[in-house]
This record gives C-alpha cells, structure tokens and sequence, in this order.
C-alpha cells in the first residue's frame, strides 16, 4: 500500500483521509478523473453511465480505504428497475477500484436541473454493500435506493445500516466530447462522542457549498475540498493514497473460471469446435481460447 503523509501535494487520482474537531469527525475526500475516464474508455459508457459509474468508483475507493486489512474486500451492488439495470464496484483497502454498469449504452434527457440523469437511469432498487474481510461470512448490508442518485442513497446506508451519522458527496463531470472532465466525492461522519454545537456547524458548512464537481472545476484539491467543507474545524489531514483503477484478472483466473464449469459444459464447447471468447465484466479485457486450449482445460478437469 503506497500512503504518503501530509506534505508534497499528489498529482492524478488520489484521496486524503482526515479527521477534524479533534477527531470528533473523520473525513475523506479525492479527486478520480483519471479513474473514471480508464472505466469509460475500458466499458464505452455513454455519459449517463459514466457518471452514475464514476459516482460509484469514487465512494468504493474512499469506503475501500476504511477496511483494515490490505486482503479485505468492498464490494458495491446496484440493482434498479430504470434501463441502466446496474453497477458493480469493487474496491480494496489500497487504492484499487473497479466496476462495471449492466447497460453501457443508456442515454436520457438531463433531468430538471439540467443535470445528467443518474436517478432516472438506476431508479427504484437496492443498494448492497459486501464486505470480505477474511471471515467465514462476510458483511452485507442493504438498503433501498433513496434517490438512485447515488451520494443521498450511500449517506442514508452509513445512517442505517452501519448507525454512522454521515454527509456524502459525489459528482462526475463531463466534457462536449464525452470524456471525463472531472470526478470526485467526500465522505463525511461523525464519531458518537460528536457534540451538538459540532453538528450545527458542519451543517451550515455543508449548506454553503457549491457541488463536488463545481469545487474540483475551480481547482480544488481534495484537501481543499475538505478545507471548505470543515471550515472552521481545526482539519487534520493523516495520509494521502493514490487511486487507479485496476482489475487483477488474467488468463490463470480465467481458466479456473472455465474450469469452474465443469467437465460436460467445457466438452460441449470442445465438440462445437469453435474458439471461446472471455470477457472480463469488470475491464472488458478479453480472453481467447482456442480448441486445443479446451481440450487441455478438459483433460485438467478429469485429472
């Protein structure tokens, strides 16, 4: 894990961890415009997708960070009735992200505020939140979408599932040629020793800021992020972590997946005499085998 502690500013994708009012508040913020452009081009998302996937990506990274172990595993589950069916997020404790939307190609009208419309496209559904963290079992948790919006629907899982009062904040922003202008988000929760006076402050805070994607587009970092949102609260910035996006697939993980198919299914694609074709949902790499492959695949499943 690469962790750099406050001092020379980083450059590309990264976040920050905070905590501020003497650590009656922790904090995270970051800034993924590299991150979501790489799942853009791997996926060929329209920018509906892009944003509602960008969104994603950039809370499974800063929620990635809050696991303890560096093998333990975030997963982020979407599922909703509106023609974007879905998004997956996967995130660890290091700074590697990924995800997928089930339909790339969604395009709709910018909603009322003229925005892209990340809510019409997830609409009504669950959010599931899967931690791996080594256990026989690992956590899940779920809640129904709020507003398929994605930053109010994570802000009310912390308050309901994980009792951890706490502000969301995401945004992607796109340029007129359908790249990645600018993503980002902050996490913000509040400890339960917080006081009341505290509380009354980070809300006027909050109520005076401008979008995520509005202070990334003025130049902010996300430790300026921070800065504007926790005015005032003695901010502490602890560590800096870079974040890309990365899929640790290869052609050994997709031969166990094959082989996890079992021998009748694999013998039925030997005897169709054709090459197979893999695709990895969440980078879109691609893996080809041809006949003799599977009929190695097939031998290695009957030894």
């Amino acid at each position: 894990m690469t962790v750099e502690k406050a001092g020379v500013p980083m450059t590309g994708s990264y976040m920050v961890r905070a905590t501020a009012a003497d650590a009656q508040i922790r904090a995270f913020a970051c800034t993924t415009r590299e991150v979501v452009e790489a799942a853009r081009q791997a996926h060929n998302t329209s920018p509906v997708a892009t944003a509602a996937l960008g969104r994603l990506l950039s809370a499974g990274a800063m929620m990635g960070s809050m696991l303890k172990g560096e093998k333990d595993l975030l997963t982020l589950r979407i599922k909703g009735d509106g023609p974007l069916g879905g998004l997956t997020v996967t995130a660890d404790a290091c700074g590697n992200v990924k995800g997928y939307a089930d339909v790339t190609d969604v395009i709709l009208p910018a909603n009322p505020q003229g925005k892209l419309d990340v809510g019409g496209a997830l609409g009504k559904g669950m959010l599931r939140v899967i931690k791996d963290l080594g256990l026989k079992e690992p956590y899940v948790g779920q809640t129904q979408l709020q507003t398929g919006e994605i930053a109010e629907d994570l802000t009310f899982y912390f308050a309901s599932s994980e009792q951890v009062p706490s502000s969301v904040g995401l945004g992607v922003l796109m340029e007129h040629n359908n790249t990645v202008k600018q993503a980002g988000g902050f996490i913000l929760q509040l400890m339960p020793f917080a006081q009341e006076t505290l509380i009354q402050r980070l809300e006027q805070n909050l109520q005076g800021i401008s979008s995520v994607t509005q202070m990334l587009d003025q130049g902010n970092t996300p430790e300026q992020m921070l800065g504007i949102l926790l005015k005032g609260l003695d901010l502490q910035v602890t560590d800096r972590m870079p974040v890309r996006f990365f899929c640790g697939c290869g052609r050994e993980k997709i031969e166990r997946v094959l082989l996890g198919l079992g021998r009748e299914e694999l013998q039925d694609m030997v005897e169709q005499g054709e090459p197979v074709e893999v695709n990895c949902s969440f980078c879109g790499r691609r893996y080809l085998f041809d006949v003799e492959e599977l009929k190695r695949l097939c031998r290695k499943g009957t030894a």
